[in-house]
């Protein structure tokens, strides 16, 4: 069974629009929802937990309609967003009796477990706690009432990287059971890389992109240089040659797409397929005679 299908989901506002979206979310899989922001990740997660509602398209949730019985189905949802949302007075110890009288299925020994594994102190007020402290009690609560989907909406981010390390091995853990998985939202693309199985990319509120992660680590190189050295190239050396872009740190093979002549290309060779999935510290810039870039992600020092 599908954790998640989201079928021609639609939502207008005055400045933004969020187009026709189609995803699917296997059981026991990881995708990664990427884009700039305010491609529409955040709306699309709000659509998903029933905080707004959308003017066209379904979403279903391990195999309910989320709009049929909204309470029952969170019941099967853990949720940890940027903001975890727990009242800043309250403390650990609390939070759980609360949760207790929230959830059906609350697990109190796995609760008291995780917080013992996080080193979080069940006395301490949650105003008190350090960004990672607060990020680690919201994942001990979704993680904590046998919840079969997590959704995380940049759960990781302002963490450092140990605690980001150890917050990507739980939910590693957390998808070994193939009747749980996880949609989640993050510009760590080194996150992503570890963790998920899908990436899907949101931009300006469309979806431009859904592959399996590993397809696309093994049929992409990454080739950059000016339209000149493009034209030069031998093109029966090239398997594939394709327009794309830069966007939000991530290189999207795009082939109808061609934003104001930024031209980024597509470059597989034999001996050279090592991955162009993610891309860092990359800004575009409008260059007529091509694009510089930064580094990629399993492929530094890759050169025209």
């Amino acid at each position: 069974m599908n954790a998640l299908e989201i079928r021609g989901l639609t939502k207008h506002f005055a400045d933004f629009t969020l187009d026709d979206l189609n995803l699917t979310l296997p059981g026991g899989c990881i995708l990664g929802l990427i884009g700039e922001n305010g491609a529409g990740k955040s709306t699309t997660i709000r659509l998903i937990l029933g905080m707004l509602h959308a003017d066209s398209g379904t979403v279903t949730v391990l195999g309910r309609d989320s709009r049929e019985n909204p309470v029952l189905t969170k019941q099967d949802i853990g949720v940890v967003l940027d903001e975890v949302g727990i009242p800043e007075c309250m403390t650990p110890k609390q939070v759980g009796k609360v949760m207790a009288n929230v959830f059906l299925r609350w697990n109190a020994e796995t609760y008291q477990g995780l917080l013992a594994r996080f080193s979080l102190p069940e006395n301490k007020k949650f105003k008190e706690f350090s960004k990672g402290m607060k990020m680690k009690l919201g994942l001990a609560v979704a993680l904590s009432h046998e919840a079969k989907l997590l959704i995380l909406d940049e759960a990781t981010s302002g963490l450092d990287p140990v605690v980001r390390d150890e917050v990507v091995s739980i939910l590693s853990e957390f998808t070994r059971d193939e009747s749980h998985s996880i949609l989640i939202s993050s510009h760590i693309v080194s996150d992503l890389e570890k963790l998920c199985d899908t990436i899907a990319f949101l931009h300006k509120g469309r979806l431009l992109l859904c592959e399996d992660k590993d397809a696309l680590r093994d049929e992409y190189a990454l080739w950059h240089g000016t339209a000149g050295q493009l034209e030069e190239l031998d093109k029966n050396a090239a398997v594939t040659i394709t327009l794309g872009f830069f966007l939000g740190g991530l290189f999207i093979v795009a082939s109808d797409i061609l934003l104001e002549k930024r031209m980024v290309t597509d470059y597989k060779e034999e001996g050279f397929k090592r991955c162009i999935l993610l891309i860092t510290a990359v800004t575009m810039h409008n260059i007529p005679e091509g694009l510089a870039i930064g580094v990629a992600f399993g492929c530094a020092g890759i050169c025209g």
